[in-house]
């Protein structure tokens, strides 16, 4: 994918209110890691989502709702870990009533509670459904568990988490893992946005899309948080999975792009990619 293709493949138009961009809930961060949810939610925001909501544990929410001014923030128990406590699924699932997406895992520390969280919250969505970082724990448990969003779901995976959702060791993926990624895709129903040493967005279909752009510095912490937040923005405007994915991956690289020419190849932060996104969106026309 390139400039010229995503151009031919126009975004929905933004409209004129927030009400008209949707409603995204971010449901994540932990005791340790509020930052992933501010990184996630600005990057909602900057992608275009008109709405903003933040899920996240009890002792960093006020943290949260000062970095994020333009969010609703909820604070929830926390687990020992310092996460959002799986009792508290029933409250979350009452926030993501009415929204347009809800992204899960971004900061979140445990894989036993994480997957303990999604299992309350996932099978109740009914809309479109962003699941990162160790939120893939759900699925690792649960390979049928989003087939009720199939179509409407995207995994936003890194090497790792890809291959420990199909049961593998990270060595056995390679250095292209297209055929791991189709798998997973075919077998839960969901695009998979596979963000390693290059992007690739593998669909249910059978589809293969290589987005060539960015660099070694977006390998940075935080990246992946805002790379799942540019799907979330995207889909809550109203794209369709597939292409929400393949338009996040190409902004994200685009943007670590344009920052390695500011800055230098790396040294950048992962909080300096979002501002980067609105003008690179009215660059493509989207």
């Amino acid at each position: 994918m390139d400039a010229d293709l995503l151009r031919g493949w126009a975004l929905p138009e933004p409209g004129s209110s927030k009400h008209s961009r949707g409603t995204a809930l971010v449901v994540g961060g932990s005791r340790s890691t509020p930052g992933a949810v501010i990184l996630a939610g600005e990057s909602v925001l900057r992608a275009g989502g008109g709405k903003l909501q933040v899920a996240t544990a009890e002792s960093t929410a006020g943290q949260v709702s000062l970095a994020l001014p333009e969010a609703l923030v909820e604070g929830f128990p926390e687990s020992g870990s310092g996460d959002v406590d799986p009792t508290a699924c029933d409250d979350v699932v009452e926030l993501a009533q009415g929204t347009s997406v809800t992204l899960l895992g971004p900061g979140l520390l445990d894989p036993g509670a994480a997957a303990d969280l999604l299992e309350g919250i996932v099978p109740r969505l009914d809309a479109a459904v962003v699941i990162d970082a160790l939120g893939s724990a759900y699925v690792t448990r649960n390979r049928e568990g989003l087939r009720h969003v199939r179509g409407r779901c995207v995994l936003t995976l890194n090497h790792d988490e890809l291959a420990k959702t199909l049961d593998l060791d990270a060595e056995d993926l390679g250095d292209d893992p297209v055929d791991a990624g189709l798998e997973l895709a075919a077998t839960t129903g969901a695009v998979v946005l596979y963000g390693g040493s290059h992007k690739l967005v593998l669909t249910p279909d059978a589809d293969c899309f290589r987005i060539t752009v960015g660099g070694p510095g977006l390998g940075v912490s935080g990246s992946g948080d805002v790379q799942a937040g540019l799907v979330t923005g995207l889909l809550a405007r109203g794209a369709g999975a597939v292409q929400a994915a393949v338009w996040a991956a190409y902004l994200h690289g685009a943007a670590g792009d344009d920052l390695a020419e500011e800055v230098g190849h790396v040294g950048f932060l992962a909080r300096e990619i979002p501002p980067a996104v609105p003008g690179l969106l009215s660059r493509l026309g989207g």
